[in-house]
Parts: C-alpha cells; structure tokens; sequence
C-alpha cells in the first residue's frame, strides 16, 4: 500500500464519504427540529462544529476519488481543509474557554479542545507531507477522520439528546 497515492484508498474514500454525508444530513435534521431549544441554551457553536467536522471528512475523501488527480493537488486540498476546519474549530473552542461556565466541568472544556485538535491538525500534516513523499502520508487522514467522526458524533449527541433532559 503507498501512503502517497490515492489508488490503494478508494474503498476507505467510498465509506467515509458515504458515512460523513448521512450523519451531515441526519444533523442537519436534527438540529432544525432542535432549533429554538439549540439558539435558547446558546449552542448555535456546537451545531457549527459538528457540521465543520462531518464536511470536512466528506471533502476529505471526495478530494480522494478524484481520479487521476496530480499528488501536489491533492496536498493543497488537504491543507485547505485542514486549515479552515482547524481554523473554525480553534475559533468556537476558544470563545467557549473564553466565556467562561457554560455548565460543563473546566476539564471537559479542556477535553474539547484537545479532542478538536486531533480531528483537524492530522488533515494539515496528511496534506504537507504528501508534498515531499514524507512524514505518513494519506495515513494521517485515519486518525484525522476518526476524531473528526467522534467529535461530531459527542456534539450531535449533545445537540440531540442533552438539551431535552
């Protein structure tokens, strides 16, 4: 399997793919049934992020199926979206750390913030080292697309489940 080519990652792209759509478009769904009890408790920011990551991963791996596509292209893709996904991220993260108690322990704050990191920054390193051949590759998405999943999936969770309780 080569780490700096695409031809080896179809299946990995086709699944990921499919699976971030669906769950982007179960949120959205769920958040507009949700809506006034999300834009009452100020969770407008969770809402952003979880659909941050879910796109992310989805563009991630339509990026990937482009056929025939030059390795360079591929490294700009990859640190587009790694860098507007970490940027938006960082941006909700730290005004929620800013803000001060939103009900939550300091250590969950915290928690997000770390968990944020290790779903985009693993985008940005996939996509600078296919640049020289060097550094991991396409192996970096792994990491990146399960902490992104995870991520999305814990502020879904929130958006769905906590806010009735």
């Amino acid at each position: 399997m080569d780490a700096y080519t695409t031809g080896d990652w179809q299946n990995l792209f086709v699944a990921v793919a499919g699976a971030s759509a669906a769950l982007a478009g179960l949120l959205f769904v769920a958040v507009s049934i949700n809506l006034d009890r999300i834009l009452a408790l100020g969770l407008p920011s969770r809402a952003i992020g979880a659909i941050t990551m879910l796109i992310s991963v989805l563009f991630v791996a339509i990026f990937g199926l482009v056929p025939g596509q030059p390795r360079g292209v591929l490294a700009a893709e990859l640190l587009a979206v790694g860098l507007a996904s970490w940027t938006i991220l960082a941006v909700i993260k730290l005004r929620r750390l800013r803000g001060g108690d939103d009900g939550q322990p300091t250590y969950a704050r915290y928690l997000s913030v770390v968990l944020s990191q290790a779903a985009s920054l693993p985008f940005l390193v996939a996509g600078a080292s296919l640049i020289p051949r060097a550094g991991g590759g396409l192996y970096w998405l792994v990491p990146g697309i399960v902490f992104a999943l995870l991520v999305a999936v814990l502020d879904a969770w929130v958006l769905l489940v906590e806010i009735l309780r």
